[in-house]
């Protein structure tokens, strides 16, 4: 397989997870790569960094978040979690710490397939740092400070300007209540949820078709928030 394809680094101890994995990964134009142990991928981190670390929380020698934690001080690609565990503070402490998305099992391939797709893509769009950002007929320009839907300029509040910007800007990654009332209004209003749920509903009446489907900001159940884009 050929070098120009994105390598994907799965960090896990089940066999089983690397034997389904693996063909599938090829099949869609990825190199897998394998690692048994937490310490076995950070090396594996550290020597070749991959494009995508799918990473594990339940690891024999370390638990996931302390790879998770130790891999983000020098690996600044995509992290998505694999895990069983599914307590929401698991997948908010997994998010808070650095991961990009988070992936429950038993899991479908094709899902796991997909959050790759996105998480590369988003990679890409930050890389090239676009001014404008688009989803659906929704175009926000970051350096006019402008939001329009199908051409008519949107008025949004500052406060909801960036709670918009704040999701555009994460490219898809999932962001949790925390982050997000940290980035917009500061640590003092970290336990705001429910006044960032009001800005968040202000937002839909005002971006999405229907705001009952979103399908631009996509609530994350109990967790946080997705910015969907194009």
């Amino acid at each position: 397989m050929s070098a120009s394809h994105p390598r994907i680094l799965v960090v896990d101890d089940e066999p089983q997870i690397h034997r389904f994995l693996a063909p599938a990964l090829e099949a869609a134009g990825y190199v897998p790569l394998r690692a048994d142990t937490g310490e076995a991928g950070l090396a594996a981190l550290a020597t070749r960094p991959p494009d995508v670390l799918v990473l594990d929380l339940g690891l024999p020698d370390l638990d996931g978040k302390v790879v998770l934690e130790r891999a983000r001080r020098f690996f600044e690609g995509p992290i998505i979690i694999l895990s069983a565990r599914d307590e929401e503070i698991e997948k908010i402490d997994a998010l808070d710490q650095g991961a990009d998305d988070y992936v429950e099992k038993p899991f479908g391939v094709g899902e796991l397939l997909a959050r790759i797709r996105a998480s590369l893509r988003n990679k890409a769009s930050r890389g090239a740092g676009s001014p404008v950002v688009h989803a659906g007929d929704v175009e926000i320009d970051f350096v006019r400070r402008l939001v329009t839907r199908g051409g008519e300029v949107i008025r949004l509040t500052p406060r909801e300007y960036d709670v918009l910007v704040a999701l555009a800007e994460a490219g898809g990654r999932v962001l949790t209540h925390g982050q997000l009332l940290t980035a917009v209004w500061g640590r003092s209003h970290v336990e705001d949820v429910q006044y960032l749920r009001i800005i968040i509903q202000r937002l839909r009446q005002k971006l999405e078709a229907d705001p009952s489907q979103p399908k631009i900001l996509v609530t994350e159940a109990r967790v946080g928030y997705r910015f969907v884009g194009v």
